[in-house]
């Protein structure tokens, strides 16, 4: 029988395998690195542009926080406005009305009787003064009561006094002036 030594073919196909193997693994660790930084750099990118649109992001926010600001100046600055519209309505609405009180007490006021003070605060006005008789201040307050211009008297208080040696009474009332509505002002002209 002939004898063949296939040792040196094993050592040789062993070799090739090992050889291969070690190529092969050389090649697996070489995509495995190249994938390793190309996970590493999309991940980079992918941060950097999120950063990127962080930082417009940030810009567009303080715009718009100057624009907030500029919306709420012109908003104060509107009201502010509208104050002063509103004030200048009320004067002209009531520039009148110290003309009708003083046209209305003139017609309202009988005879004997003389007005000391007259003192408006808003609506509510107070007078003082002198009367021949109690009858003429419960005909004051009639006539205040009927007057389309003047409502709710009330007698305060009334006292005896003398005067330059005459015996009179001194009162003193409130009463509240109507406002005059604008169709009542439109009518009247």
């Amino acid at each position: 029988m002939i004898r063949i030594n296939l040792l040196p073919h094993r050592e040789a196909a062993k070799k090739a395998r090992r050889e291969q193997f070690f190529v092969l693994g050389g090649l697996v660790a070489a995509l495995g690195a190249l994938m390793v930084f190309a996970g590493y750099s999309l991940i980079g990118n992918a941060i950097e542009d999120q950063v990127g649109r962080n930082d417009f992001l940030k810009q567009e926010i303080a715009a718009l926080d100057k624009e907030l600001d500029e919306i709420k100046r012109l908003k104060e600055q509107t009201q502010a406005l509208l104050a002063r519209k509103q004030v200048i309505e009320n004067l002209q609405r009531d520039r009148g009305e110290t003309v009708y009180l003083l046209s209305e007490l003139v017609k309202q006021v009988p005879e004997g009787i003389y007005l000391k003070s007259l003192k408006q605060n808003g609506l509510s006005v107070n007078i003082t003064g002198y009367a021949q008789s109690n009858a003429r201040v419960s005909a004051l307050m009639r006539n205040l009561e009927a007057s389309p211009w003047l409502e709710q008297p009330r007698l305060i208080e009334t006292k005896a006094v003398v005067l330059s040696g005459r015996r009179i009474n001194e009162f003193g009332m409130n009463f509240v002036l109507t406002r005059a509505k604008p169709d009542d002002g439109k009518e009247k002209k």
